[in-house]
């Protein structure tokens, strides 16, 4: 199946002319910081039995993180090997690994390293496809648990750290940033994109994908529940549930509506470039002639979104809803999966974007650190 990523397809859209607008929330503190952290934390390859106790603790018979209150979806080996197959799922959507800006910016320069760094890595399988295309970068992988490396990669560096303490170790030092679905475990959205414009090297690359918790029906109109009157569509209902428990919690459910408007505000950035995926949770009835690359496709998106609702219920668990109530939902979603009678899709919205291609000054300090995103 061809996803030909800049033009139209079945799932796939080129950027639209408006977007939501911005509700953001870093004011002034976008311009002004008060540094009070480490450096960058010590770097992991692996994880002695005392460490990975440390590292999680059990909520609901999941693993969850123990560095932060925020992220409460799982971080366990089932939610590791789900990350991994949505990698592969996300590839052919998509129709490559990279953004097309990233072959141009990951070429070798003499006298530089080009470095790499994926914040909220999860399994790794972004990062260490890079390591291993672009052998001659130094990657970064961070997350709030330890991503152990493969033994074939060794520039990969992996670290434990909390997104939302600041990104100002970083500062200058990296040509690529991706980010990928970690809205729900981020306290301010505006501001982790004003800063990741201060990591980026001048020229650098940001690759930027969220989704905005929200699901949709065949016309790809908005489906409205609430969290009062439980009723189908039931998939549209357990995004509603999840929604308010992220936010409940402090999550940035709503900063997939905003990227766009956001990077392209910042004047730290140029080349911005928007685009739009809808993935089938329920996808229509299958009709004639349903091409079979559209069904393989289909068939990974479900195993994705099946597994999900195991991510999700330690959330929901923790939120306050009845496990008798968890377990009706997600039996009435396998059940529209399976009779594909009421079509819903997610919006994965997606920015990339690069930083201005300003030199270093004389002192080799990078002038666009004076510039204000406020």
């Amino acid at each position: 199946m061809d996803f030909d990523s800049d033009t139209d397809t079945e799932y796939g859209s080129v950027a639209p002319t408006s977007i939501f607008g911005s509700t953001a929330s870093a004011g002034d503190s976008m311009t002004s910081y008060e540094v009070d952290r480490s450096a960058s934390p010590d770097s992991v390859r692996s994880m002695t039995s005392s460490q990975h106790a440390a590292a999680y603790r059990l909520e609901y018979g999941r693993e969850i993180n123990n560095h932060s209150d925020m992220y409460r979806l799982p971080a366990d080996d089932e939610e590791m090997n789900r990350l991994s197959s949505q990698h592969g799922m996300f590839i052919d959507l998509m129709g490559g690994k990279y953004v097309p800006p990233m072959a141009e910016v990951m070429a070798e320069e003499e006298g530089e390293t080009k470095a790499v760094l994926d914040l909220g890595c999860g399994s790794g399988s972004w990062i260490i496809d890079v390591a291993r295309d672009f052998s001659h970068c130094d990657a970064r992988a961070v997350d709030l648990i330890p991503m152990q490396p493969p033994d074939d990669v060794p520039n990969i560096r992996s670290e434990v750290d909390d997104i939302n303490l600041g990104l100002e170790h970083f500062y200058g030092d990296f040509n690529v940033v991706h980010v990928r679905l970690i809205s729900s475990g981020i306290r301010d959205y505006h501001l982790l994109v004003d800063q990741i414009s201060r990591v980026l090297r001048p020229g650098g690359l940001l690759d930027i994908a969220e989704f905005d918790f929200h699901l949709y029906d065949g016309h790809h109109r908005r489906i409205q529940n609430d969290s009062q009157n439980l009723r189908a569509p039931w998939w549209a209902q357990w995004c509603t549930l999840m929604r308010e428990a992220i936010q409940n919690i402090g999550g940035d459910t709503d900063a997939a509506a905003h990227l766009h408007e956001w990077i392209l505000e910042n004047p730290r950035f140029e080349d911005v470039v928007y685009r739009e995926y809808w993935l089938p949770v329920v996808p229509p009835p299958i009709g004639e002639n349903y091409p079979d690359a559209l069904r393989r496709f289909e068939e990974k998106v479900r195993k994705d979104v099946t597994s999900f609702l195991s991510s999700g219920r330690p959330l929901l668990l923790g939120s306050g809803i009845s496990e008798d109530v968890v377990d009706q939902m997600s039996a009435e979603c396998m059940v529209e999966l399976d009779e594909r009678r009421y079509t819903q899709y997610t919006r994965l919205q997606c920015v990339y974007a690069r930083k201005i291609r300003t030199p270093l000054n004389s002192s080799g300090v990078d002038p666009t650190d004076d510039i204000s995103a406020a």
